[in-house]
């Protein structure tokens, strides 16, 4: 598949078809060794953007966070919702719509769409399936908007990295290189962990994951 077909529709099919390889069917492991790193306090605010149904956000909830989402297809909010047993009150927010129930806030909609007067404060960020499901040529424009968004909060990050000619995305192989090219300029950088997925991506070739912790500069001293 060509990069220039992973698009808005690509996703709404994948969602329609129930076609969610992606999903994952427990908290990632990842989350759960290393979120702790970031330091947020309970009932800190995190945003997890191209959220899905994630059961991360299952997890961040029952730790006492507050979540906040954005994600394009209405199918994955609502099965999110029914899943947790919430009923959402349902706002429209410009071209968004704002699906709200006790400490959960999820957008539905473009994420380039979402504006930080619409998102709110942030304390931080966990993204482990957004900056790898886009294609290259909107990775940038996806890590500059993020920023603003939240204003540099501190963020959890996990990528996957693989001989991208094997196969192609989504989920994209993002390296150390292009994770330093999206964030270094406003962010300190730690390589918390790498390794190697078992059976690599999909069975077709080796792949590893690494999660990162984001801190800004401006509160490291930098």
């Amino acid at each position: 598949m060509e990069e220039k077909s992973v698009n808005d529709a690509f996703w709404h099919a994948k969602w329609q078809r129930n076609e969610i390889g992606f999903h994952e069917p427990q908290p990632n492991m990842l989350l759960i060794g290393y979120f702790s790193q970031l330091h947020l306090p309970t009932g800190a605010r995190i945003f997890v953007p191209l959220c899905g149904k994630s059961l991360d956000i299952h997890w961040l909830l029952a730790r006492g966070y507050h979540v906040s989402g954005i994600e394009l297809s209405q199918i994955a909010v609502q099965q999110l919702f029914a899943e947790l047993g919430l009923s959402p009150c349902i706002t429209p927010m410009g071209v968004l719509k704002r699906y709200e129930a006790g400490h959960l806030c999820i957008f539905v909609g473009d994420f380039f769409d979402l504006t930080p007067q619409f998102l709110g404060h942030v304390d931080g960020v966990y993204d482990r399936a957004a900056l790898i499901a886009l294609p290259a040529h909107l990775r940038q424009r996806y890590a500059k908007h993020l920023v603003a968004i939240t204003n540099s909060a501190p963020e959890l990050l996990i990528c996957l990295h693989y001989e991208q000619s094997c196969r192609a995305g989504p989920p994209f192989s993002v390296d150390e290189a292009e994770v330093r090219q999206h964030y270094e300029g406003q962010f300190l950088l730690t390589r918390l962990k790498t390794h190697d997925v078992p059976g690599g991506l999909k069975g077709i070739c080796p792949a590893t994951e690494t999660v990162w912790k984001l801190i800004p500069r401006n509160r490291c001293g930098l």
